[in-house]
């Protein structure tokens, strides 16, 4: 029994020991990559990203360099798009690296491998990279956008810049195209350029500078829309997703009710006339507030003269109180009426026709019956003689 007891507790501390032995056995640095092969054409460039990795160690100082660079090769270690020659990792963390490889436009077309060493106190760790050097590379393209993602109004032309790189062996005809919305209009132009484009030509290695302008319609509703942009050539695609985002904002418009811009008033004597303010936009306009300006001596009211919110789509009744100055004369007149509000401003011209008021009317007739009876008593008192 004492033998069974003793060979269980050796079992059981090697099984509670065993996950200690296999961390402690991972513990240290290490230098990777995804992709520790790679296949390129002579004069091309590259970039290798790397990873240093501290498993449980104390942070310590780890010097870097690359060794075996074939002659005419330039071959940098980057971090943070910097050249360095060291590295920190902290503990249970990794320090991102890209090994910059650029090819002499003359070179042997076979394999090669090139060293990249980390060196720490009591530590050499060494990653291997194999580069094959082929006559031409298959036809490879790739996108990249400056500002992916956009907001504006609905009245907006969202302009993307963006650039296509031909990373083939040989010059490249390039197809553009983008998938938008319904009844979003998509132009592709030079970055600097006016001239609407639908191919590009790229050389070997090179990029383009393009920019996507894309015009949503008028009455889109605020919302965010995705935009693709394809690349393609011999068999080579690219493709990258952009966003658009519609902020909503009020559009205001003034007309008479029925749309009948034009009223009848009388000198000195107050008419009321209804004005529609309505909001064709895609956000409610806030405190809108009405204003005229009218011939001098005019009077124009609103009632109300703001009115406190108006819905995308709707429009509200407000009444004009206008008032001719008693000395107007017969005929037409031009008055002004603005709405202003959510930062959007509007204004309608009205016509007013001022008519003879009925006092004035009377007066008329009264001064011609005057006019007439003083001609009837001159004939008669002249007309004896």
């Amino acid at each position: 029994m004492p033998k069974i007891r003793v060979l269980i507790l050796s079992l059981f501390i090697a099984l509670a020991c065993a996950p200690l032995a296999r961390a402690a056995a991972q513990a240290g640095i290490y230098l990777v990559t995804d992709y520790p092969s790679l296949t390129l054409q002579a004069g091309a460039t590259t970039t290798l990203p790397l990873t240093l990795h501290n498993r449980d160690e104390p942070p310590a100082r780890v010097t870097l360099r690359v060794e075996d660079v074939p002659a005419g090769w330039k071959v940098t270690l980057l971090g943070g798009g910097k050249p360095v020659a060291a590295a920190m990792p902290a503990t249970d963390a990794s320090v991102p690296l890209q090994l910059r490889v650029e090819l002499p436009a003359q070179v042997e077309a076979r394999n090669y491998r090139v060293r990249v060493v980390a060196e720490a106190p009591g530590k050499h760790i060494e990653l291997p990279v194999d580069v094959t050097l082929a006559d031409e590379l298959p036809a490879q393209l790739s996108i990249e956008s400056k500002l992916p993602a956009l907001r504006g109004g609905a009245r907006t032309t969202f302009d993307y810049q963006f650039s296509v790189r031909n990373d083939s062996g040989r010059d490249l005809l390039v197809n553009l195209t983008a998938e938008t919305p319904q009844f979003f209009e998509p132009t592709f132009t030079e970055s600097y350029g006016t001239q609407e484009l639908t191919s590009v030509p790229i050389k070997a290695g090179e990029s383009k500078e393009l920019k996507l302008s894309v015009k949503p319609p008028s009455s889109v509703q605020a919302g965010s829309y995705p935009v693709v942009v394809h690349a393609s050539a011999e068999g080579a695609s690219a493709s990258t997703k952009l966003g658009l985002e519609i902020v909503g904002h009020p559009e205001l418009r003034i007309s008479g009710r029925d749309g009948i811009m034009s009223a009848t008033a009388r000198a000195g004597q107050t008419e009321t006339v209804p004005i529609v303010v309505r909001n064709d936009g895609s956000a409610p306009a806030q405190n809108v507030e009405l204003s005229a300006s009218a011939p001098s001596g005019w009077k124009v009211e609103f009632e109300p003269s703001t009115v406190a919110q108006i819905e995308a789509g709707k429009e509200a009744e407000v009444q004009a109180r206008i008032t001719p100055s008693d000395r107007s004369l017969v005929g037409d007149y031009m008055t002004t009426v603005r709405a202003s509000g959510g930062g959007e401003n509007t204004s309608g011209e009205f016509r007013v026709t001022v008519q003879t008021s009925g006092l004035w009317g009377i007066v008329g007739l009264v001064i011609i019956a005057i006019a007439v009876l003083v001609l009837v008593g001159a004939v008669a008192r002249f007309g004896r003689r």
